[in-house]
């Protein structure tokens, strides 16, 4: 008997350390709570988990686990506290809320399946399939504000001077008159017409110029050369799955569109109604 007792003992000991005891496994169903009858779920708070920010979400969940809970209670306390009557704008709020969230669950599997590795590669060929080899240039220069100045200073520049040391003195481009006038690497496309038709002008260690361009007289000095190198698959990763999966989104809203049964009869109304909030005391 003595035996038996301990026994019991020792189960029930283990089963408060244990925690309650569900009658069957956990599902989406299994109710967590209850607030005036009605029920909060498993189910529930793991949708409350996956709609948490991302940095929320790295939090360990024994440190959710309550957080969460107590939130939904809160949330079911508010909800009720509004009694069976909601407003004009309440119910349209929520047809709204209803059919944004379904809209973008219909999305969610066309835009995941879109793409693939054979899709990337397709639209990235056919990006590149037609592009030839494109030059970038090295260059610096120095700007002034009249074609006289630079005169004097190419001939300063003629004589022995140093480009970094006079664009350094006098260039209004601080920007680049800080750094001796250099432009870095540039590529067709990223300077002014006559600024760019005189770099590609120019020979390599030669001054250039006076040109004249909208923001002044400029001296150029073209140090050298390269092949542009075309960018890779992985660069351009995130954009083409982009590319593609708006594209997969705008052909499954057509054939939608094209399906369906569509009547505008409002179409025709003031704009500027949107704005009258009153309307929905009517």
């Amino acid at each position: 008997m003595a035996k038996a007792m301990r026994f019991l003992a020792g189960a029930a000991l283990a089963a408060c350390l244990a925690g309650p005891v569900l009658a069957e496994e956990p599902s989406a169903d299994t109710v967590i709570a209850t607030v005036n009858g009605t029920t909060i779920t498993l189910g529930n708070m793991i949708v409350a988990h996956d709609s948490l920010p991302e940095q929320y979400k790295t939090l360990p969940a024994e440190a959710l686990f309550k957080g969460i809970l107590d939130q939904l209670v809160q949330q079911t306390l508010l909800e009720q506290s509004v009694g069976e009557t909601l407003s004009k704008k309440d119910t349209l709020q929520l047809q709204n809320d209803r059919r944004s969230y379904l809209a973008n669950a219909a999305l969610t599997p066309i835009v995941t399946s879109a793409v693939t590795d054979e899709k990337l590669q397709a639209l990235y060929d056919e990006r590149f399939k037609d592009q030839k080899a494109s030059t970038e240039y090295h260059a610096a220069h120095i700007l002034v504000d009249s074609e006289e100045k630079a005169n004097a200073l190419k001939a300063e520049l003629a004589g022995g001077a140093e480009f970094a040391a006079v664009a350094k003195a006098n260039s209004t481009d601080t920007g680049s008159g800080a750094n001796g006038g250099d432009l870095g690497w540039f590529g067709l496309g990223a300077m002014v017409k006559p600024f760019e038709d005189a770099v590609v002008a120019a020979k390599i260690g030669e001054v250039e110029g006076p040109i004249k361009s909208d923001f002044g007289w400029h001296l150029i000095l073209v140090s050298e050369t390269r092949v542009a190198s075309q960018p890779t698959l992985d660069d351009l990763r995130a954009e083409l799955a982009s590319q593609i999966e708006q594209t997969a989104v705008e052909d499954h809203l057509k054939a939608l569109t094209d399906a369906a049964k569509i009547e505008k009869p409002g179409e025709g109304l003031d704009p500027k109604l949107i704005l009258d909030a009153k309307l929905l005391d009517k």
